[in-house]
């Protein structure tokens, strides 16, 4: 049975930033709301890297020699 896209809930609609993107045409609200996109996207990169680290350090310690 085909799973109907309408039962997985709503899609959220994320902007697509590019870096370097002529920001000309963009109003100053536009703007602000860029940043405030990037800014929770650095925060949830910066949280993925902690949680790599926290893996790779477990690991380490696990195999350890004694």
């Amino acid at each position: 049975m085909p799973i109907d896209p309408e039962d997985l809930g709503p899609r959220i609609k994320t902007p697509e930033f590019l870096l370097g993107q002529d920001l000309s045409a963009f109003s100053e609200h536009e703007l602000e709301l860029r940043i405030s996109a990037m800014e929770t996207e650095i925060a949830r990169c910066r949280e993925a890297v902690k949680a790599r680290q926290a893996t790779r350090s477990a690991a380490a310690a696990f195999f350890r020699p004694s």
